[in-house]
């Protein structure tokens, strides 16, 4: 009995878990009064962001210089972006291809909902081109960018700066990276004692979320709520542990078994961002990927990869297609995929309404009215994506640690 007092005390993942479980319990036994509770959801959100931009510039400048001296970073480099653009193409292709098998959006009866119909966010769906992007990526003042908490340039410019740091010799810039190793490990300690709180600050969104929505919209589009739920369990039990499997030197259950914990994280967040230390930690610690290259890899996944996302826009677009009685052509499905793919890229990994749902469903000509029906369950689909996205970033470390080694 006490071997298991002290393993659930050390367990966070499995208090998270209980926790979330709770909270939604109380959300819907409180209704909208669970909102009481959020306070506590709020704290450790800002706790938890409170270490983000800090620790994203000193693990990235860590991570380039340590890459940046030996002969793997145009291998990681390449093969990072390549492995999140990649699965996120293939995330919106299955996404396409089970919505058409299952048409969660025939037959849905919308009367009962029709003033939530509103198209009122047609601007909102202007996608930048890819020189735009880039463009936007560099900063023209770090400071300014550290100020508003731009990941993408912080990121860049950290990129930049940590490359450059190996090129003054070494004996020049040793002091400087076991200072920066030494803040990482400061970063750690405040991150474990943060993650303390995490199961009181995961009640907390949960009730607040469960209890300001509710369920009531759930009803009407359940069958997009299951399609969606499926494609996610596909690609997380089924394409990334292949992936790990044949391309890493990580066992597959043990993979599974360790993002317990930053999965639980991310359903409480609907963060990747607020995850990223706890994905970091899992990464390193647990998986035992090399920090040069979980320090590159997961701050930069934590902002492009987003293949749950992309699995959201593909399926939201075909749903209201067939919802509409629209018959998507061969363009359709290829502007549908672009989009989701090209767009993900610079979207910040934090939650909210993901407004680059206009931008694909404007691509393929889909009517955007019906939108505000599934905003009410954003919050929702939201955590369940952000889960899979860094699912994707830590198998993306584990096959790229491989790639360093051999």
């Amino acid at each position: 009995m006490t071997t298991i007092k002290q393993g659930f005390k050390h367990n966070i993942g499995l208090q998270v878990v209980i926790a979330m479980v709770i909270g939604a319990g109380v959300g819907v036994l409180m209704g909208e009064g669970a909102s009481i509770f959020a306070p506590l959801g709020s704290i450790f959100i800002h706790l938890i962001t409170m270490l983000v931009v800090p620790l994203v510039a000193v693990s990235i400048i860590s991570g380039a210089a340590n890459l940046g001296a030996s002969p793997d970073a145009g291998k990681v480099g390449f093969g990072t972006i390549a492995f999140f653009m990649v699965t996120s193409a293939v995330a919106v292709f299955l996404a396409i291809f089970f919505g058409e098998l299952f048409k969660p959006g025939i037959g849905v009866d919308t009367s009962g909902v029709s003033g939530m119909f509103a198209n009122t966010y047609a601007d909102k769906g202007e996608v930048a081109g890819i020189f735009d992007t880039i463009l936007a990526m560099i900063p023209t003042n770090i400071f300014e960018s550290l100020n508003s908490s731009n990941i993408l340039q912080i990121i860049v410019f950290c990129m930049f700066f940590g490359i450059a740091i190996t090129k003054v010799g070494a004996e020049r810039s040793k002091p400087f990276l076991a200072g920066i190793s030494t803040i990482i490990d400061a970063f750690v300690w405040m991150i474990n004692k943060v993650m303390i709180i995490a199961p009181i600050g995961v009640f907390g969104l949960m009730a607040d979320a469960v209890g300001t929505f509710g369920f009531d919209v759930l009803g009407i589009i359940v069958k997009l709520v299951l399609v969606f739920l499926l494609v996610i369990i596909i690609f997380g039990f089924i394409v990334y542990p292949l992936m790990v499997k044949f391309l890493s030197d990580v066992p597959v259950m043990e993979f599974i078994s360790k993002m317990k914990k930053p999965q639980a994280v991310a359903l409480s967040t609907a963060s990747s961002m607020a995850t990223l230390p706890v994905t970091m930690e899992v990464c390193e610690e647990e998986l035992n990927v090399k920090n040069s290259v979980a320090s590159f890899v997961l701050p930069l996944g934590a902002t492009i990869n987003m293949s749950g996302n992309a699995i959201y826009y593909g399926l939201v677009a075909v749903f209201f297609a067939q919802m509409f009685g629209i018959e998507l052509t061969l363009g359709a499905y290829v502007a549908i995929i672009f989009t989701s793919t090209i767009g993900a890229i610079g979207q910040a990994g934090v939650p909210g309404p993901s407004f680059l749902v206009v931008a694909v469903l404007l691509a393929a000509g889909i009517p955007i009215e019906g939108l505000p029906l599934l905003f009410a369950l954003d919050r929702i689909f939201d955590m369940i994506r952000t889960a899979l996205n860094i699912t994707g970033d830590a198998a993306c470390a584990v096959i790229m640690n491989k790639l360093v080694k051999n």
